[in-house]
């Protein structure tokens, strides 16, 4: 058994069945869409109370 496991085919076998699966998973999960919503950060809700000091932090 232990001869069959350290055969280069089969090690390359393995390999590619792995590096081919995970591809896989990546291309069917990147396009899902998960549940988030489009919650505001603290820092993002500090900057929408004090417009004001925005302005004198950038003085452009």
């Amino acid at each position: 058994m232990m001869d069959f496991l350290t055969n280069p085919w089969v090690i390359i076998a393995i390999v590619l069945s792995v590096v081919i699966g995970n591809i896989a998973a990546l291309k069917y999960t990147a396009n899902m869409k998960f549940g988030r919503t489009d919650k505001k950060t603290p820092s993002a809700q500090d900057n929408d109370k004090n417009p004001s000091d925005q302005n004198d932090k950038d003085p452009q």
